[in-house]
């Protein structure tokens, strides 16, 4: 790829299929480089990137999820000299989803985030598994029956949809309106990340928001032995309680963020399942395969693209100078490809040694705290998925031929994922209908 400069990363739609190309290109002429359509320092190397992640004092993380879209809401320009972190602080508030959780620095992050902690226990997240088979097995029957069916709106979207509100404990009697909420359609195809101008216009937050409100509310004025009363009763470090609304937020990011990424991991994983035979052979016969499989696909399909940092000092990254005020991209689909970290990282390795050095989850403060659950959810998925087949294949009267396939992927600069994926099966003691 020689003409890479001329690239927009972020309004090109024909980076959108393949941006792999692109991040080497980027990586081959420096690790760290600044792209020229909207000065962001595209940060592409697995050292410089983890680099990033794991220093606070110098980037923050108020647009982490929107970068330079729509930009911050000051000049920066004339400050490369100094320190903006006082600057930061003072607009932080006027930034779009500032009052999530992926956008908070610490000290405030780090409360927040215990928050959450309070929420995905390990006892918690134990028992939340032990659900996960019963709801797979669930939604499975009715997938399955037909022989055939479009995996993301058929399983992948109504289960981690239904674990997470399993996890977070709304009732029972209110899946169905959930489902119907945040179903209609898939939440990036207008949401933050788009290639298009309707950046920030969709988000399911205020729904969730609302919802949350009202279940918090509820628990605090009646307790009850449930979640959702763990939920409303939690509290920061320091032992004081959180606004309700602190509370409510939380729950929302985990319910928004963690199904949309989990989706996104399912449907590679069974893309790749069902092209490759021998690889789907290897993990009917050897199950134990499964775990290292999914590390394998979150390296090398990272579900989350990059992350945004402002820099708040001047500093170097890469031996790379960084001005304050600087927009970066850390970019986990570049990262996890670097080839001075995962050797011949274009080629998929099931059996590759060193796969948990992945960044698809991020580093750092920031490392995504819902990355159990996903692992979980994913495993259960595969387990059920090829217990209950003897084989998977793509569905070619939609996606066509082996060697000239067409995929849509979700057209947004900050998820990697497919739209749609159209399978076919061959049911466990029986033929596909």
């Amino acid at each position: 790829m020689d003409d890479f400069e001329a690239i927009d990363f972020f309004r090109d739609e024909a980076l959108v299929a393949d941006p792999y190309p692109y991040f080497d290109a980027l990586r081959g002429r420096c690790p760290v480089h600044r792209e020229n359509h909207h000065d962001v320092m595209m940060v592409t190397g697995y050292d410089e990137a983890v680099q990033v992640y794991n220093d606070t004092d110098t980037f923050s993380s108020c647009i982490s999820v929107t970068g330079p879209f729509p930009g911050f809401p000051v000049p920066l320009e004339g400050l490369a000299g100094e320190d903006v972190g006082e600057l930061i602080e003072r607009h932080r508030s006027e930034l779009p989803m500032s009052d999530q959780l992926p956008t908070m620095d610490p000290p405030v992050h780090t409360d927040h985030r215990a928050l959450l902690m309070r929420l995905i226990t390990p006892k918690r997240l134990k028992e939340n598994e032990a659900s996960m088979w019963h709801l797979a097995d669930g939604l499975l029957d009715a997938y399955l029956a037909p022989g055939e069916g479009e995996f993301i709106g058929g399983f992948a979207g109504p289960f981690t949809l239904l674990v997470i509100a399993d996890l977070l404990g709304v009732p029972e009697e209110d899946r169905e309106e959930f489902m119907h909420a945040l179903q209609r359609r898939p939440q990036t195809e207008a949401g933050v990340g788009s290639t298009g101008d309707d950046t920030l216009h969709h988000s399911p937050l205020e729904y969730l928001y609302a919802r949350f409100t009202t279940y918090i509310e509820e628990r605090r004025r009646e307790p009850r032995e449930d979640v959702l009363t763990g939920l409303a009763t939690a509290t920061f470090p320091d032992g004081s309680t959180p606004e309700a609304i602190d509370v409510v937020r939380v729950a929302a990011n985990l319910f928004a963020a963690g199904q949309e990424t989990t989706v996104r991991l399912l449907s590679s994983a069974l893309r790749l399942i069902a092209e490759r035979p021998e690889l789907q052979r290897l993990l009917r016969a050897e199950r134990d395969r499964i775990p290292h499989f999914i590390e394998e696909t979150l390296r090398a399909e990272s579900p989350v693209k990059g992350d945004f940092r402002l820099a708040k000092v001047p500093t170097t990254v890469g031996g790379v100078d960084i001005p304050a005020g600087t927009t970066l991209m850390v970019l986990n689909g570049a990262a996890n490809r670097d080839p001075r970290q995962f050797e011949e990282p274009g080629t998929f390795d099931v059996g590759r040694a060193n796969v948990r050095r992945h960044l698809a989850f991020g580093r750092g403060v920031h490392t995504c705290p819902g990355a159990p659950l996903a692992r979980a959810e994913a495993r259960v998925t595969l387990e059920r998925l090829l217990e209950r087949t003897s084989d998977i294949r793509i569905a070619e009267s939609v996606h066509g031929p082996a060697g000239a396939r067409r995929y849509q992927y979700v057209p947004t600069f900050i998820l990697r994922g497919l739209t749609h994926l159209n399978l076919e099966f061959t049911l466990t003691g029986g033929e596909a209908r």
